[in-house]
C-alpha cells in the first residue's frame, strides 16, 4: 500500500521532534557531565530551558511562527553546543536520554529560569524607558 505524500512528511516531522527531544535530554545530561567545560554547561541549560519553557518569544498559538522560533532557537543551539561539548560525551549522553525521561523537577527549574530572565529584560527596558522620559 503505498502512503500518501503528506503522510510522510508529518511522519518525517514527528521522527525529526522525537529526535530533537532526545537531543534536549542529551543536553540536560551534558550539563550535569563533569567532563563538560563551564561554558557549555552555560549554554546547554539555555538551551534546555528555553525548549522546556512555558513562554516563548513568539507564543505558539500563532500560526506557523509560534512553533518557527522554537524550531529555529532550539535547532541552531543545538548545532553550536556540539561543536563545543566532546563527541564522546554527546554519545554517551544521548544513549542515556533514549533511556531515562527528563524529570518535572527539572522542568520547572528550566520554566523558573527562563520566567527569570524574561523579568530581567522587562526590568532593562522599564529602566531604559524611565531614563528616556526622565531626561
Amino acid at each position: 500500500m503505498k502512503k500518501h505524500g503528506n503522510v510522510n512528511v508529518i511522519t518525517s516531522w514527528k521522527q525529526r521532534a522525537g529526535q530533537l527531544e532526545t537531543e534536549i535530554h542529551a543536553l540536560y545530561l551534558a550539563y550535569r557531565d563533569p567532563r563538560v567545560v563551564w561554558y557549555a554547561k552555560v549554554i546547554s541549560i539555555a538551551i534546555v530551558a528555553y525548549a522546556l519553557s512555558p513562554i516563548d518569544l513568539i507564543p505558539d498559538f500563532i500560526p506557523i511562527l509560534g512553533y518557527a522560533d522554537d524550531l529555529i532557537i532550539v535547532t541552531a543551539g543545538v548545532f553550536l553546543i556540539r561543536k563545543i561539548i566532546p563527541k564522546e560525551v554527546m554519545l554517551d549522553c544521548r544513549e542515556r536520554a533514549k533511556c531515562e525521561s527528563i524529570n518535572s523537577k527539572a522542568k520547572w527549574v528550566a520554566a523558573l529560569i527562563i520566567i527569570l530572565l524574561w523579568l530581567l529584560v522587562i526590568y532593562l527596558v522599564v529602566k531604559f524607558i524611565w531614563k528616556l522620559l526622565v531626561k
